[in-house]
């Protein structure tokens, strides 16, 4: 029940690395950290999942939220290195048919 994130700020998009488990302990943090990025107009927010061992459906509700944030302030988000167990779950419910999702440079 531990996240790490960490952040690294380019000129108009910010990379949040997540490390560890995002759960219903665990979102809060995270949705904080996201939403406030996604408040940016024209601001780019690039999520490596590469390291996230698991996700419960807190943490899906964040990505969500965060879409929707994200249209909202017409800013951008884009999900990478989405872990295939991750990818399962984007895909079951239908996430992955509308959020870019980045894989070795290229989007889907």
């Amino acid at each position: 029940m531990n996240l790490e994130i960490s952040k690294t700020v380019e000129k108009h998009s910010t990379v949040l690395t997540l490390k560890g488990e995002v759960d219903v302990y665990t979102a809060p943090k995270l949705k904080e950290e996201l939403y406030s990025l996604l408040r940016i107009s024209n601001h780019k927010v690039i999520i490596d999942l590469s390291e996230v061992e698991y996700m419960d459906s807190t943490g899906l509700g964040v990505f969500i939220g965060g879409l929707k944030a994200s249209k909202q302030h017409q800013s951008h988000l884009t999900l990478r290195n989405v872990t295939p167990r991750l990818d399962r779950l984007f895909s079951i419910t239908g996430f992955a048919e509308v959020v870019a999702i980045s894989r070795g440079g290229k989007s889907r």
